[in-house]
């Protein structure tokens, strides 16, 4: 069985992975030529930021329905990827807000919770 405290200190340090890769300058970001391949890193990151706070959520607060859980972990990862938009807007010098990111990384939370939520129904008919 994982620690508790295990789900929370590596939900946090992908957070702090996502805030230090979005607010570097974009001139230390390699230029790959892949059609859109931003947006898919948007997505992968807020997918995986969505997972990861979702099982810190799921076993931290055990008596939380999990519907409930999975509603605070989609709305954290949609609001963090709106303060990291604004972040760049107005403490970085050489990146802009965008519009078409926080639909990313919207994207990537959303796939996340439909996964989750398919991985619980999942599960509830295997117990029956």
């Amino acid at each position: 069985m994982v620690p508790k405290q295990l789900y929370f200190w590596v939900a946090l340090l992908w957070t702090g992975l996502i805030a230090f890769f979005c607010l570097m300058k974009s001139s230390a970001v390699p230029v790959v030529q892949i059609a859109n391949l931003d947006k898919m890193a948007h997505a992968f990151f807020h997918f995986v930021f969505t997972l990861l706070w979702f099982l810190y959520f799921k076993n931290h607060f055990l008596g939380m329905d999990t519907f409930k859980k999975v509603i605070i972990t989609l709305l954290l990862s949609i609001f963090f990827g709106l303060l990291i938009e604004l972040f760049q807007n107005v403490f970085t010098t050489s990146r802009v807000a965008d519009g078409y990111d926080v639909l990313a990384n919207t994207f990537g939370a959303i796939f996340a919770v439909i996964l989750i939520l398919l991985y619980q129904k999942y599960r509830q008919s295997n117990e029956n």
